[in-house]
């Protein structure tokens, strides 16, 4: 074949310093598509403030229904819930896109990140200490969990598994994707809607005594409602007679052994974890190893994760691989509760007592509530 100078200059091969430049171009190009991503990935979890509220209206009457697993629920606390959290939860989650970003990063190194169901939620108890223990687990590299209640089990079952995948944030394989909504375990319709998800769905319950949980409940909503009743003239359907109303939420929600026993029809009671809210606050790293080895994880946060706040009573976060300020909970937490009659208090605590025993005997667990 004779030798031709164009057919030559077809196969000219680049030289290894324009290869280089190749290289490094294509890397940032890689690196924007990514940051790109990460925006676009953390824009989808913020709220909807106009949909939330609509949404809100629609589900207020059918909550007050569906929502007890004792029947009809006297509850003045559903709409100030709803407020309340929400708004201290998104300024907790702004407050730690750090944190989430990254874990981000650390994912996008290994493999591309994909949206899951979660495999663990915390079900529960409102005021308990759930907001706490789902920030302490936010510290974990291989947790990544929604910031805001979704509220799908009890509220938004109807929008379908697929709107549920789609609140919760990227994951890379071996990281635990979760959520907490405290009601889902006095919902008498979660467990099997849970269950028809993945049978296989861990569960975590935040326990506190039942009548501190109480006034700690009213607490909250007096504090948006000023002008309720008082918490004595709520707890009695007669006081002279000293009859108990378990109609009303805050009194019906720490009957715990009651609500156990709905769960304990689809779920072995290997797949529950039953968290003091009291040690969350005395011993939190302690707890936090018991939930860490219940997920399956390393024990990552530990003690060095905690700073004791005297002035809020319980215990802040920080990261000591930063070392930066110490990260208390909002406002809303740690809230100064009312005088309440000491006689009362007897009454609510004899009430319990019963409750509080065959809870004790269902878990295998003495709470020293009594």
């Amino acid at each position: 074949m004779e030798y031709s100078p164009f057919l030559h200059g077809l196969h000219v091969v680049p030289s290894s310093h324009v290869r280089n430049k190749l290289f490094v171009f294509c890397i940032m190009l890689s690196l924007w598509f990514y940051m790109i991503y990460c925006c676009v990935g953390y824009c989808s979890t913020v709220p909807n403030l106009a949909y939330g509220s609509v949404s809100r209206r629609e589900n207020d009457a059918a909550t007050d229904n569906r929502g007890s697993s004792l029947g009809a629920s006297r509850d003045l606390l559903n709409n100030e819930n709803e407020l309340d959290s929400r708004g201290d939860e998104w300024d907790e989650v702004r407050g730690e896109a750090k944190t989430l970003d990254d874990t981000a990063m650390s994912g996008f190194l290994n493999e591309t990140e994909s949206k899951k169901l979660p495999q663990a939620i915390i079900i529960g108890v409102k005021k308990g200490g759930t907001r706490a223990l789902l920030e302490f687990l936010r510290l974990h590299p291989d947790i990544r969990a929604v910031g805001a209640e979704p509220h799908f089990f009890d509220r938004n079952y109807d929008k379908g598994l697929e709107w549920y995948r789609e609140l919760m944030p990227s994951s890379s394989k071996g990281q635990l994707t979760m959520e907490k909504t405290p009601s889902y375990f006095v919902t008498r319709e979660v467990p099997c809607r849970i269950y028809s998800m993945s049978k296989d769905t861990k569960l975590i319950v935040v326990v506190r005594n039942p009548v501190t949980r109480a006034i700690s409940d009213y607490t909250q909503t007096r504090s948006k409602k000023p002008d309720i009743p008082s918490f004595e003239s709520l707890t009695f359907k007669n006081m002279s007679a000293g009859l108990i109303d378990t109609t009303w939420s805050a009194v019906q929600i720490g009957m715990y052994a009651r609500h156990l026993e709905r769960w304990l029809q689809f779920f072995p009671m290997e797949q529950l974890l039953f968290v003091s809210g009291e040690r969350l606050i005395t011993d939190p790293a302690g707890e936090m190893a018991r939930v860490q080895d219940f997920l399956g994880l390393q024990r990552v946060v530990t003690e060095k994760y905690f700073h004791f706040n005297p002035a809020k009573g319980f215990p802040c976060l920080k990261r000591p691989e930063l070392n930066t300020k110490p990260h208390c909970l909002g406002k809303t937490k740690g809230r100064i509760h009312p005088n309440i009659d000491p006689e009362v208090m007897r009454t609510l605590r004899d009430f319990y007592k019963p409750f509080n025993k065959k809870f004790y005997k269902m878990t295998g667990h003495d709470f020293g509530w009594d």
